[in-house]
């Protein structure tokens, strides 16, 4: 599985090296910023790691830390740079105003924001909780997006706008969901926390509370609180939610 993704990732970074060297090409100025962010780096791996630390550090110390912690995590366990390569390849498949992977990377918040959760939870599962609670505080006051280290994410997942988004722990959620701003999944009292499926869509200023279960490719409508399960393929929309669009049931043979 290592070697699998490995050769992933290094077709998906001779991607994004092309792009930053037409992008350099193209535009000198923007082009000196590229070089430090993409074209001295010799693999996905320490590109991504070195874009954490500039976003979350505050100063070069604090840059290095970030920086440190996350190569350290992408080295550990090639899986979580098989997974940020999916949610940036995820991006361009859902977001029709992207093209490329370049720009995605550089500017998206949310992505950099899911790839410092990668991190922080790799550092909770090794036992280093205070380390992963930093970088849920630093990506909660930079990007807006605090995700605790506990929770559960699967791959190929787009946080759009993400702004306002808070996932708590031991929330579990799917492959290929989306979920735009200002959305809050967690715990409601002392019950366990919401299962949000695969291809789940969470539109802007959606709640999802409790011991719930969200089944595989169901919407859930902006403004929409969810406090008891939605199946597959449903759309739940209002307060308090009520189901619509759901699929015909099967009739018995």
């Amino acid at each position: 599985m290592m070697a699998a993704a490995t050769v992933t990732n290094d077709g998906l970074w001779q991607r994004i090296r092309g792009e930053a060297q037409r992008a350099a090409d193209a535009d000198p100025i923007f082009g000196k910023a590229l070089v430090g962010a993409i074209l001295a780096h010799d693999d996905f791996a320490a590109a991504l790691a070195d874009l954490i630390g500039r976003r979350l550090g505050a100063g070069a110390a604090e840059r290095a830390c970030f920086t440190a912690f996350s190569l350290d995590a992408f080295r550990g366990q090639p899986e979580l740079i098989e997974a940020a390569g999916h949610d940036l390849q995820a991006i361009v498949h859902r977001d029709p105003a992207i093209s490329g992977l370049l720009p995605p990377l550089l500017h998206f918040k949310g992505y950099v924001a899911l790839q410092a959760w990668r991190v922080s939870n790799w550092l909770w599962r090794c036992g280093h909780i205070d380390a992963a609670l930093l970088f849920q505080n630093e990506a909660s006051n930079v990007l807006q997006v605090s995700i605790h280290p506990a929770a559960s994410i699967g791959s190929s997942v787009y946080l759009d706008h993400a702004t306002g988004i808070v996932i708590g722990a031991n929330v579990v959620i799917g492959d290929e969901v989306t979920i735009l701003q200002n959305v809050s999944i967690g715990r409601r009292s002392e019950l366990p926390t919401p299962r949000i499926g695969r291809g789940v869509f969470i539109g802007a200023g959606a709640t999802i509370l409790g011991d719930i279960s969200i089944g595989d490719l169901a919407k859930i409508g902006a403004g929409t609180v969810v406090t008891s399960d939605v199946p597959g393929g449903c759309t739940a929309v209002g307060n308090p939610a009520r189901l619509t669009n759901c699929p015909e049931p099967v009739s018995a043979a």
